[in-house]
């Protein structure tokens, strides 16, 4: 007993103010494995809530982001503290180096409390079909500097946290779950407008991505220069692969069209020659 004792007394480390003793070493790493161990318990109950819909996937990864972030906090703040070593002093020294270079590194430290921002307070979610730039694509990720979203076209696109704080992002899931959407077109003059406006409404009743929850109508926007243009609405939820369903609509409008003998105009201009007398 007293040569366990003895062993685990026993120094590995000795400087002036750091003293790492084997009890030291195997209570860090005691410490670190049952961290690990009751997160990814964590993980898993939120998991499962996660499956049960009690708490949606968005939710569920703010929270666990969090938590690690404070878990790994408290390893270091443990880790250092057992060593000897002043978690305060280290602080305050830390305060004065970054004030050093503060300017050098100040778009990091811009991302990092615009993730935290992100995480708190939920703009941007896991799942959330945004637009930046003029790209639309799914966040799939949600880190400590930078997210991730892929775009329609299956591109991963990294962007740094602060340009959703700082700047322009549309959201197009944010708080909705149905977004209205357009499908404009032009009809010859002569047509009539009551069936156009029907046959409109048909294909996008017929059609399985376009929302029941709220009926699609036809609007008559505009008497063009050589047509009459109408303008289809309707919901979907299916934001993120809604250019399919537009195409959709388009190819069913044009069938109907055909089927009923509503022609689209080609687009036209009138040239009238004026002649001079006298002239050859």
């Amino acid at each position: 007993m007293d040569k366990i004792k003895g062993f685990l007394e026993g120094s590995l480390l000795n400087l002036e103010k750091i003293q790492i003793t084997t009890w030291d070493l195997v209570t860090i790493l005691i410490v670190i494995l049952v961290t690990f161990f009751l997160f990814r318990i964590f993980r898993k109950l939120l998991r499962s809530q996660e499956n049960k819909n009690k708490i949606d996937e968005g939710k569920s990864y703010a929270v666990l982001q969090i938590t690690k972030y404070i878990l790994i906090v408290f390893v270091i703040t443990y880790v250092l503290e057992s060593i000897g070593v002043d978690t305060t002093l280290v602080i305050a020294s830390s305060a004065a180096l970054l004030v050093g270079v503060g300017l050098g590194i100040q778009h990091i430290f811009s991302d990092i409390i615009s993730g935290f921002i992100l995480l708190f307070g939920r703009p941007i979610a896991i799942g959330d079909i945004v637009e930046v730039d003029d790209e639309v694509g799914r966040v799939i990720d949600v880190g400590f500097r930078r997210s991730m979203i892929i775009t329609r076209d299956d591109i991963n696109m990294i962007i740094p946290n602060s340009k959703f704080v700082k700047e322009k992002v549309v959201n197009w899931s944010f708080k909705n779950r149905l977004t209205r959407f357009h499908v404009k077109v032009g009809v010859a003059y002569g047509s009539d407008t009551e069936k156009v406006r029907k046959l409109m409404e048909e294909a996008a009743k017929e059609h399985p991505e376009v929302s029941s929850e709220k009926q699609p109508f036809a609007r008559f926007l505009d008497f063009g220069n050589s047509q009459l243009t109408f303008d289809l609405l309707f919901w979907s939820d299916n934001i993120f692969r809604v250019e399919n369903v537009l195409s959709d609509l388009r190819f069913a409008i044009d069938k109907k069209f055909r089927e009923n003998n509503v022609r689209i105009p080609f687009p036209q201009q009138d040239v009238y020659i004026k002649e001079f007398p006298g002239k050859q």
